[in-house]
C-alpha cells in the first residue's frame, strides 16, 4: 500500500535490509486468521490481584517523537509520497471539505482481498476541497510493519527484547479510489469548513508527536460487552476514531445512517500483573529468571525462521498461551503478565457508531 510522510518532524523512512522477512509476516497472518476463525484452546482462569491499579491502563503520551534506532528497518518504505516536512496544507476558512471514511483489507496491496475475508481491515480518512478539487488522505500505521509492532527482536547483543514499535500519522495528496473501493469502502461521512479542517490539522500534528508507539492488542477479561478492559489498542482505527471525535468537538455533523465497523484483535486474561520496566527486569539488579522467561517467550516470534522452525514455534506458542495460560505483554514500555483464559485470542469486526456533535449527544 502506498502511504505517505508522517506529520510532524519525523522524516520519511527508506526501504532497507529486511528485518521483517516473509516468515515473520506469514506468522503474523497465520495468527490473525486463526484468531478470526476459531478459539483453539481451553483452560481455567488464574487471577492475580494488583492494588490501586486504574483499568484500562492509560496509553502513555510523550513530549516528542524520538528518532528510530538504525536497527529498525522497514520492509516497505514508510510515507513515500507525503510532504517532506510533514506539513498539512492550510485550507481557506470558507472552503467546504468533504470527509470520507476509507477502509480496505490489511496488506491489500500484496494479498488482495485475502484478509478482507476475515474482516482484518485497515482504516484511514479522506478529504476533498470544494474550492480546489484536491483530495487528501490521512492514516496512521506502523513504521516497520505489523510484525515488528506486535513482537520484539530477541538479540544476543542486547539483554532486553528490542522493540521497533513506532507508529505515525501520514498525510498526503490524493485518494487511491481503486484501493479503497475495490475490496473495501469509500463513503462520505460529513462535511466541514476549511477553518474546522485547519483546527483538526493542528490537533493531528500534536496527536502524532505525543502518541508514538503502535499497540496491536486489546486486552480484556472476557468477550462480553460489559467485560473489564485491561489495555486498549492504539492502531489505525483508533486514529480514525480520535479524528472523528475531534471533528465532532469542532462542530461536524456526521451522517449517522452510515454503519462503521472496525477490526479489533483481543487477548483475554484474568487481571494482569505488573512485572516492571526494561531496567528493573533486564538491568544488573533485575530478576534473571523472569528476564530469561520473557526472552524465551518472545523468541518463538523471532524472524528468519525456516518453515520447520516456524511450525515448532507455533506449537510452543500454543503450549505457553493455551496450556500454560501465559502471555508476556508489553505496554507503555513496561511488561505485564497476562493469566490467559478462553477464548484466549479473537478478532472481531465491531460497529462503533459515528460520534454525536458536541452539545447534541
Amino acid at each position: 500500500r502506498t502511504a505517505a510522510c508522517a506529520t510532524g518532524s519525523l522524516p520519511c523512512q527508506t526501504a532497507a535490509s529486511v528485518r521483517l522477512p516473509y516468515s515473520r509476516m506469514l506468522l503474523a497472518i497465520w495468527l490473525l486468521i486463526i484468531a478470526a476463525r476459531v478459539s483453539v484452546c481451553f483452560g481455567a482462569e488464574r487471577v492475580d490481584e494488583k492494588q490501586q491499579q486504574v483499568w484500562p491502563v492509560p496509553y502513555k503520551r510523550f513530549d516528542y517523537r524520538p528518532e528510530p534506532d538504525p536497527f529498525c528497518q522497514a520492509l516497505y518504505t514508510f510515507c513515500p509520497t507525503g510532504y517532506p516536512d510533514g506539513h498539512i496544507p492550510l485550507m481557506k476558512d470558507d472552503d467546504t471539505i468533504e470527509v470520507f471514511r476509507l477502509q480496505a483489507p490489511v496488506w491489500e496491496f500484496k494479498y488482495g482481498d485475502l484478509l478482507g475475508h476475515f474482516k482484518i481491515m485497515h482504516d484511514a480518512i479522506g478529504f476533498r476541497s470544494s474550492l480546489t478539487g484536491e483530495n487528501y488522505t490521512a492514516e496512521w500505521y506502523e513504521l516497520f510493519q505489523l510484525g515488528n509492532c506486535t513482537f520484539p527482536h530477541v538479540r544476543l547483543d542486547v539483554a532486553a527484547p528490542f522493540w521497533c514499535n513506532q507508529g505515525a500519522a501520514c498525510f498526503f495528496q490524493g485518494i487511491d479510489d481503486q484501493h479503497w473501493k475495490e475490496n473495501g469502502s469509500l463513503n462520505t461521512v460529513t462535511k466541514i469548513t476549511g477553518s474546522m479542517f485547519n483546527q483538526m490539522a493542528k490537533w493531528m500534528k500534536e496527536d502524532n508527536k505525543t502518541g508514538i508507539y503502535y499497540e496491536t492488542w486489546t486486552v480484556q477479561a472476557h468477550p462480553d460487552a460489559n467485560s473489564t478492559l485491561w489495555f486498549e489498542s492504539y492502531d489505525c482505527s483508533k486514529f480514525v476514531l480520535r479524528t472523528y471525535k475531534k471533528l465532532a468537538e469542532l462542530g461536524a455533523i456526521f451522517d449517522k445512517k452510515i454503519q462503521t465497523n472496525y477490526t479489533r484483535i483481543f487477548l483475554y486474561s484474568g487481571q494482569p500483573v505488573f512485572l516492571g520496566n526494561e531496567t528493573s527486569l533486564f538491568g544488573p539488579q533485575g530478576n534473571k529468571t523472569l528476564a530469561a522467561e520473557i526472552r524465551d517467550f518472545y523468541s518463538s516470534f523471532r524472524p528468519h525462521q525456516s518453515l520447520k522452525q516456524a511450525l515448532l514455534s507455533l506449537l510452543k506458542v500454543y503450549d505457553e498461551v493455551c496450556l500454560e495460560k501465559t502471555f508476556y505483554f508489553f505496554y507503555n514500555f513496561e511488561y505485564w503478565y497476562l493469566p490467559m483464559k478462553p477464548p484466549f485470542i479473537k478478532i472481531t469486526y465491531e460497529e462503533i457508531p459515528l460520534p454525536n456533535t458536541k452539545g447534541n449527544a
